[in-house]
């Protein structure tokens, strides 16, 4: 399991104090919380660690702009900030921007991340369709006689990410039409075996006679020549917004939906042309008012249109926007406590669901701070499988003996699968920071449940930034 540590919230909190500029604020008669102007920074340093990439040194940024306060808690606009860095070669870094003003009547909001993961989480398709061999890990991790076998399910992948996206109004405010250009560029490898294994002990290296995960899928010709290095992606998206929340940065009451098309044609520059859509319904139901306890839920499904989909784009959930694009399902942004990128399919549904308890709110320092809890439970399944039949023939083989082999290694594989995916459940508890309605520090722990729980991982500890949704 992979554990975050960032420094402190107390840092976080001292610096923007310090960092707060072009502030006239004002205080609302009702619920006493300042109207915060001008400019708020975030900033919060982090360190962490995994055993395929390393030490991690990184810090992000959040700055808001609340202008003369009449949108508050709300922003004029918004910047975010993030890089950190591994001590085995892998970076991460992302800048977005979010604008209400810019354009008359629309907003506009622009991302550009760079992921360089030399150990990118990769365990198959299809859910349990694809064995996550458990037990090997767990060996590799605590016996002396076993290496470390979490590589066995690890990939080299680089990913630039670019979009623009615009949001008009059709409707009173409540019903937007959206538009955006969306272009990644991925190239996908193996490990490098030798970075991999840098500092490892002698009886810890994992072996150039064991292949990956993704090197047999290779070999089994489950992913195809033509798209296995990765490729290029240039593409549409139009979409539908119904938004009646009242605030952006942690909704107490409202809707929240949306519904997307993903047009990726060929003539527009992408290597293998493919078409998606989505629809999310995200709810926020007050049970005691003024924040103090909130019941919200998010229902999301991935749909492909046709089978000829890039397994590169599949383990991204479809978003517009303030938000950027994430991997999924598993993890923080998708699912909490099951393993990252762990399902991938054609077509996929989700749901997540949490009671959300602001427990104490306060003014500090000119700044609203409050403290909350939450229990979640999320859950996933590919209602859709991608294909994953044995894609090579005899000739593709050095001899018969080879291609017999290969054959021999996949059906012993796909024994071990089940026939179908089965709901993939989590269930979790979790800690926030808020401040100034925006700023939000969380620290969560999610848990897989169910027969095949142990297929999902041990559980998973997160410490980042905002609310799932």
């Amino acid at each position: 399991m992979r554990i975050r540590v960032f420094l402190t919230i107390a840092f976080a909190l001292l610096t923007l104090h310090n960092l707060v500029a072009q502030e006239n604020d004002s205080t609302t008669s009702e619920s006493k919380e300042i109207i915060k102007t001008g400019y708020n920074f975030g900033p919060l340093p982090a360190v962490a660690f995994d055993a395929d990439k390393g030490f991690q040194l990184g810090a992000l940024l959040n700055i808001y702009d609340f202008g003369d306060g009449e949108n508050y808690p709300n922003t004029r606009q918004q910047w975010y900030f993030e890089a950190s860095f591994f001590t085995k070669g892998s970076q991460l870094y992302v800048i977005s921007y979010d604008n209400r003003f810019l354009i008359p009547g629309i907003r506009f909001s622009t991302a550009l991340t760079v992921t360089n993961d030399k150990a990118m989480d990769f365990y198959g398709f299809n859910g349990y369709m694809s064995h996550f061999d458990y037990e090997k890990v767990d060996a590799g991790k605590k016996s002396d006689d076993m290496y470390i076998y979490t590589p066995k399910y690890r990939i080299n992948r680089l990913a630039a990410l670019f979009k623009a996206d615009f949001t008009g109004n059709l409707w009173n405010n409540k019903l937007f039409w959206e538009a955006g250009y969306h272009m990644s560029y991925f190239k996908v490898g193996a490990i490098n075996r030798e970075k991999i294994n840098k500092n490892k002990d002698e009886n810890k290296v994992f072996p150039d006679s064991e292949p990956t995960l993704y090197e047999q899928y290779r070999r089994w010709g489950i992913i195809s020549d033509d798209v296995a290095d990765g490729g290029f992606n240039s593409t549409v998206r139009l979409g539908l917004l119904y938004d009646t929340r009242d605030k952006e940065g942690a909704p107490s009451r409202g809707v929240w939906a949306e519904a997307h098309m993903i047009l990726a044609p060929k003539w527009l520059g992408t290597s293998t042309p493919y078409y998606k859509y989505s629809a999310t319904f995200r709810h926020y139901i007050p049970i005691v008012r003024n924040d103090k306890l909130t019941f919200a839920y998010r229902l999301n499904y991935e749909g492909s249109i046709g089978d000829d989909v890039p397994y590169y784009v599949l383990p991204y959930i479809t978003t517009m926007g303030q938000t950027y694009d994430r991997d999924g399902m598993g993890g923080f942004r998708t699912i909490r406590g099951i393993m990252r990128n762990r399902v991938q399919g054609l077509d996929m549904a989700s749901y997540n669901a949490e009671i959300r308890w602001r427990f104490v709110s306060f003014a500090l320092w000119k700044q609203n701070i409050a403290f909350g809890l939450n229990l979640f439970s999320d859950g996933t399944m590919v209602t859709r499988q991608y294909d994953m039949s044995f894609g090579r023939d005899a000739s593709e083989f050095a001899s018969v003996a080879d291609f017999q082999a290969a054959k021999s290694e996949y059906n012993d594989y796909m024994s071990r699968g089940l026939e179908r995916d089965r709901p993939h459940v989590t269930v979790g508890a979790g800690f926030r920071f808020i401040m100034n309605q925006n700023f939000i520090v969380c620290l969560e722990y999610g848990k897989p449940v169910g027969k095949y729980h142990k297929q999902d991982g041990n559980g998973a500890f997160y410490i980042n930034t905002g609310y799932l949704f």
